[in-house]
């Protein structure tokens, strides 16, 4: 094989592993708004590899794909921060619908979580999902994520540098979901997120714009566990967040 057939053979091999299946010399190709399914001729348009049925070429991972490839990234055994290094069982990435309208983020992992490396399944969770079920929605129709993918000791509050090294990771799940509505369950959640010193009194009632979204705060379910009588007005965080599923609003705070 000649020089030139052996670096282009080895283009196409590193295209693939990006789930590219062929290339163009349209000029369509070349330019940031390529669909992602735009019909090709490899034939045409590698010359010297042979005749091949058109083919469909996808440049863009679904969100599916996306979030399987930020798991990947992170890892099951990641080690990135101390938390790995202080009693973490399982990386707890998040779960759900990857095309949700709507999702549901906690803060971090807690012992049941820890275990399983699924999020919200202990006592919180099962309320987690009965609020769900109380707006017309399955527990497998919306998506769940914490800030945090590792249980902290005792269930401490995440330190700042944990935040900064994990958070990254929670906006990438957003943006690959794309959700119309995000529910940032308790005080830490929605203060991480809107970089507020806000109490979680405050700042439920409210609705505001984050990452293509609308942003809900409310109570975390262990709190609610604790304090049933503020089970009402977290019922009512999340009527506002139905009502923004079915009709688009423009004013956020």
């Amino acid at each position: 094989m000649t020089d030139v057939r052996q670096q282009a053979a080895e283009h196409l091999r590193f295209f693939a592993d990006l789930g590219v299946n062929g290339v163009s010399s349209d000029p369509r190709w070349r330019t940031p708004a390529v669909v992602p399914d735009l019909p090709l001729s490899p034939a045409a348009s590698a010359p010297g590899f042979g005749e091949a049925s058109p083919s469909l070429i996808r440049v863009s991972r679904n969100a599916a794909e996306t979030l399987a490839a930020i798991q990947t990234d992170i890892g099951p055994a990641c080690m990135r921060c101390k938390l790995a290094t202080l009693g973490r069982q399982k990386v707890v990435f998040g779960v759900g619908n990857p095309d949700a309208d709507l999702m549901f983020v906690g803060e971090a992992p807690g012992g049941d979580e820890d275990i399983q490396g699924i999020p919200f399944v202990g006592r919180a969770g099962q309320l987690l999902t009965k609020m769900i079920l109380a707006i017309n929605l399955e527990r497998d129709q919306v998506y769940i994520a914490n800030v945090i993918k590792c249980r902290p000791p005792g269930n401490r509050n995440p330190e700042p540098d944990e935040i900064e090294t994990c958070e990254p990771f929670l906006f990438q799940q957003i943006d690959a979901v794309r959700p119309k509505v995000i529910v940032a369950l308790g005080a830490f959640a929605a203060k991480t997120l809107l970089r507020t010193e806000e109490s979680i009194s405050r700042l439920r009632g409210r609705v505001f714009d984050f990452r293509g979204a609308k942003l809900i705060p409310t109570f975390h379910p262990s709190f609610l566990l604790r304090s049933p009588e503020r089970k009402r007005d977290a019922w009512e965080d999340l009527k506002r967040a139905r009502a923004l599923l079915t009709s688009p609003v423009t004013g956020a705070e």
